[in-house]
């Protein structure tokens, strides 16, 4: 069972990195075209697909991918700033380092009034569509997305604003920290417990190639502030 969710999550990899698909569609997919029962086949955790996602990048991306991740990281930088007043806060493959061209924008914001911030791109006569998303407690919360343009990439991408209210933001920093301590003790059992063939095959692949090692797993939080982006992109 845990060698079928090692190559669910290797052929999920792929399509988040090559077809920039996000976690969830890409693992149903590789269910579908391993042939595999989608109601009756188990789904890899995410820290495992992001191991995958990490390895497959260092094996076939180590050029381009990272001046790729800077260059979103930028952007969202950019944004931050403009939505500073809303507490801002980045997540998704763009804060964790796993993003690349074919990548969106994630930003949570914490408004005192959640139509605060839609006022405010009407001011700035800006376009957006308004749709409904999963919050980081599992409930729906509104999500404006945006297409811009990235200018170090020269391509449109896609900026996903999740509104919260304001109170929120200590229960996301709260979850973060759960969520750091049960991902390294994941990690931590993983490492001891789980043989990872596909994993192992790459890394000789790469060690062949003079490919690159892995990328190391991130040490973020799940989100981070506009000053955490901007030492983490100071630091890079």
């Amino acid at each position: 069972m845990q060698e079928l969710s090692q190559e669910i999550a290797s052929q999920a990899a792929r399509l988040v990195v090559e077809e920039g698909l996000d976690y969830g569609a890409a693992k149903r997919r590789a269910v579908k075209d391993m042939g595999l029962p989608p109601n009756k086949t188990p789904m890899p955790s995410n820290d495992l697909l992001e191991e995958e996602v990490r390895t497959y990048i260092s094996i076939f991306c180590a050029d381009s991918q990272p001046l790729e991740l800077a260059a979103l990281r930028n952007t969202a930088y950019q944004w931050m700033q403009k939505l500073e007043k809303f507490r801002p806060h980045l997540t998704g493959a763009v804060w964790r380092g796993t993003a690349t061209r074919l990548s969106d924008i994630y930003i949570q914001l914490f408004c005192d009034d959640s139509k605060e911030t839609e006022i405010e791109l009407i001011n700035q006569g800006i376009d957006f569509e308004v749709r409904s998303v999963n919050g980081f407690r599992g409930e729906l919360v509104d999500a404006l997305s945006i297409s811009i343009l990235c200018e170090e990439l020269q391509e449109e991408i896609g900026l996903h604003l999740m509104i919260y209210d304001h109170d929120d933001l200590r229960g996301a920093l709260v979850s973060d920290q759960k969520q750091k301590r049960d991902s390294e003790l994941g990690q931590s059992q993983s490492q001891s417990e789980i043989h990872r063939p596909n994993v192992k095959q790459l890394a000789q692949i790469a060690q062949i190639a003079q490919i690159p090692s892995p990328m190391p797993a991130s040490p973020l939080a799940p989100i981070g502030s506009l000053k955490a982006l901007k030492q983490l992109i100071d630091y890079s």
